[in-house]
């Protein structure tokens, strides 16, 4: 067995939950959600590991069709600053430290219950090894609370019961620190750039705030169910396919998603579809520049000159004003996300040395070749093999048309004529969903592909683990009768529905933090 093995079970310890099919203490594994299909590599005809790094570099090494250098993608109507909330929620629900990025395709079982991808391949009494998730697949905030206060007390303000840490010894609106100056938060990774950095203080704030009259766990559910419905019903639909989003909405709320995204157990996994392919839509939004606040209104994401290179403490001068990048105020422009199509900012082609190490190859700098190089590695299908699938299994989506995607491939010229039409048929499913997006949806929001498989993950989340939508079933009222379904508070609500604009309005109105 893998020496990291998830399937044990623990008895839940203070501060942490339990629901059917998803533990939060419990560590995951990644699966397939179409383990039927065969690979894009395969389709594609790719006979070794070397051939898949070309036709990667082909698509999303430096200066290859995907690299947006003169900066030509427009705009999405999606404020930016739900650009670093996804990176957020990733951190939340996904961790693979254990996959090779230039390794041959995986040797790891990814299987889920009764389709084990590697059926014939080994013998019935050869252990699996399973690739472990180092993050548990739900939307339970381990990356703000990690095991909870018994658990990771260097977490908490041990002056006062169930609060979290919050500022450091030179900031005080900055994550905890150490005197080294390394972050005191869930997850290393949300230290990686400032503005996830302030996502993740954003959240430390919101839960202090509500901690108040309640105890830690009263508030920690609180927190919970505010922010998976803000992942829902804010986030998911300002980013995917109308049309998708409906038909998911209606599974949700049957209690049924259309796939049963369990592994060989019964317990929730996550599929590398989502995690390598669909859900890496959010590399695609990130710009070239950003607002801090109204003395830094235009900064790179990696700008050494302002020290937003990550893992270091935060200059108070850079402190961000969410209403530079999100519709807090009514009287205040913000800036929105890029345009969610095929072309990634520079910033992300040419990433840097704190990112990628000093001595990585221009090539694996390149966060589109990276997933790109790693949808091979984890045996990913092809784009248009799972529109089919995902057709047949009742989402409106039609495949997109091999003339439209060859557009997007003519700049590699006619000398690779023959590559342009091999992959416009048979694409990479990172690369063909950024490419429907653009063709369906003017890169205004996902196409029908990238929706389906992100929503069906999301809604497995919130219907197999603690969450709002199955509180009502969970959670009869003390006086006996039923209980009412679980809305935001109506404190927090500004106009229309919850939204990430108003958990910042409400944070920010706060006297103490």
């Amino acid at each position: 067995m893998n020496p990291i093995e998830p399937r044990f079970k623990k008895k839940p310890v203070h501060g942490m939950s339990k629901a059917k099919g998803c533990n939060h203490l419990q560590l995951g594994t990644f699966c397939r959600m179409f383990p039927d299909l065969p690979t894009w590599a395969d389709d594609y005809g790719i006979s070794d590991k070397y051939e898949a790094e070309q036709v990667a570099a082909l698509l999303g090494g430096v200066n290859g069709i995907m690299h947006d250098s003169g900066s030509a993608s427009g705009n999405s109507e999606i404020p930016a600053a739900y650009t670093f909330f996804a990176q957020f929620i990733d951190h939340d629900i996904t961790l693979d430290t254990t996959s090779a990025l230039h390794g041959g395709e995986t040797s790891h079982e990814l299987s889920m219950r009764g389709c084990p991808m590697h059926k014939g391949k080994k013998k019935a009494s050869e252990p699996k090894e399973y690739l472990p998730n180092l993050r548990s697949a739900s939307l339970d905030l381990d990356c703000v609370y990690g095991f909870g206060p018994e658990a990771n007390p260097h977490l908490y303000d041990s002056s006062q019961a169930g609060r979290l840490l919050v500022g450091s010894a030179n900031n005080p609106n900055d994550v905890p620190r150490n005197s080294d100056g390394t972050a005191l938060i869930g997850d290393p990774r949300n230290d990686e750039n400032i503005f996830v950095s302030q996502m993740q203080l954003l959240f430390l704030k919101f839960h202090n705030r509500r901690l108040v009259g309640r105890n830690f766990e009263e508030a920690q559910r609180d927190v919970r169910y505010h922010y998976q419905y803000l992942v829902w019903n804010d986030f998911l639909q300002k980013v995917c396919d109308e049309e998708v989003f409906k038909q998911a909405n209606k599974y949700l709320k049957k209690g049924k998603m259309a796939f049963d995204i369990v592994d060989d157990l019964g317990n929730l996994c996550m599929p590398v579809e989502f995690s390598v392919a669909a859900y890496r839509f959010g590399h695609t939004m990130v710009r070239s520049l950003y607002p801090v606040n109204a003395n830094y209104p235009a900064i790179e994401l990696f700008d050494e000159r302002f020290g937003t290179l990550g893992f270091s403490g935060l200059p108070e001068e850079l402190n961000v004003d969410w209403r530079f990048l999100l519709d807090v105020e009514k009287c205040q422009d913000y800036v929105k996300s890029k345009a969610i199509d095929h072309l990634l900012a520079d910033e992300l082609i040419r990433m840097p040395d704190p990112i990628v190490g000093r001595f990585a190859p221009e090539n694996d700098r390149s966060l589109a070749f990276r997933n790109l190089l790693r949808s091979y590695v984890l045996r990913l299908p092809s784009g248009q093999r799972v529109a089919k699938m995902l057709k047949d299994n009742g989402y409106p989506v039609n495949e997109v048309d091999a003339s439209e995607i060859e557009k997007h491939l003519a700049a590699l010229g006619s000398e690779n004529e023959d590559k342009i039409k091999n992959m416009a048929h048979n694409s990479p499913l990172f690369f063909y969903i950024l490419c429907e997006s653009c063709i369906h949806n003017h890169g205004k929001r996902l196409g029908p592909v990238g929706s389906a498989i992100i929503l069906e993950v999301f809604g497995s989340m919130l219907l197999h683990c603690d969450s709002y939508v199955n509180q009502k079933k969970e959670e009869p009222s003390n006086c006996g009768g039923e209980a009412e379904e679980w809305k935001p508070d109506p404190c927090l609500v500004g106009e229309g529905d919850f939204t990430l604009s108003d958990l910042v309005r409400y944070v920010n109105a706060s006297v103490s933090v």
